[in-house]
């Protein structure tokens, strides 16, 4: 039996499906190192909604997916293997929820910021293009590259800094000006979760 997996993906010019059957779920099949396509995509998405992946989501498992993905199951008590296979799906596909174990929580500032934004390179502190769930921080408060959930918003991951990001300020990046205006400034609160 086929069971396909449909994310909606958010780019600049709007939303729009990707469908596929995931071989990892109907056949048995792995996703590993040199794998290509819509599957990895799907992966990747879900690696970063959990707040484990900060690179491009580009259908390309190369050694940042790797990485991740070895880091998403050594912290879900999975073999680290670096391989997807099943049992490494069916946790990615339940890792959306609030985390169940943190280290801290901090009460927060937040704003919002897009790749669009005047005087914003499109690309974090740290070299990844800028996109929703990276976000800009203190990094003498809140490392970089620190995993991070945030109520009203989600998993993220600590990956810019910015000249008025000090202290107990954060500032989320989304993908289009209509989400960060909708979102404004309020306090949140952020779980530290490395």
């Amino acid at each position: 039996m086929c069971r396909a997996v449909v994310l909606l993906f958010l780019l600049s010019s709007g939303t729009f499906p990707i469908v596929f059957a995931s071989p990892v779920l109907s056949s048995g099949g792995t996703i590993d190192i040199g794998s290509r396509g819509d599957e990895v995509r799907v992966v990747q998405k879900l690696l970063a909604d959990a707040g484990f992946y900060a690179g491009e989501i580009d259908g390309i498992y190369g050694s940042g997916t790797q990485r991740a993905v070895k880091e998403f199951q050594q912290s879900n008590g999975l073999t680290v293997s670096g391989v997807v296979d099943k049992e490494t799906v069916l946790y990615l596909e339940r890792a959306g929820g609030e985390p169940s174990r943190y280290n801290r929580s901090l009460l927060m500032r937040a704003s919002a910021y897009t790749a669009n934004d005047p005087g914003c390179s499109g690309f974090t502190y740290r070299g990844n293009q800028l996109r929703r769930g990276l976000v800009a921080v203190d990094p003498t408060v809140i490392p970089l590259g620190t995993r991070l959930y945030i109520n009203g918003y989600g998993y993220a991951i600590a990956d810019d800094i910015g000249s008025s990001i000090k202290e107990n300020r954060i500032d989320l990046s989304f993908d289009s000006r209509a989400e960060a205006f909708s979102f404004g400034v309020r306090n949140v609160t952020v779980y530290i979760l490395d």
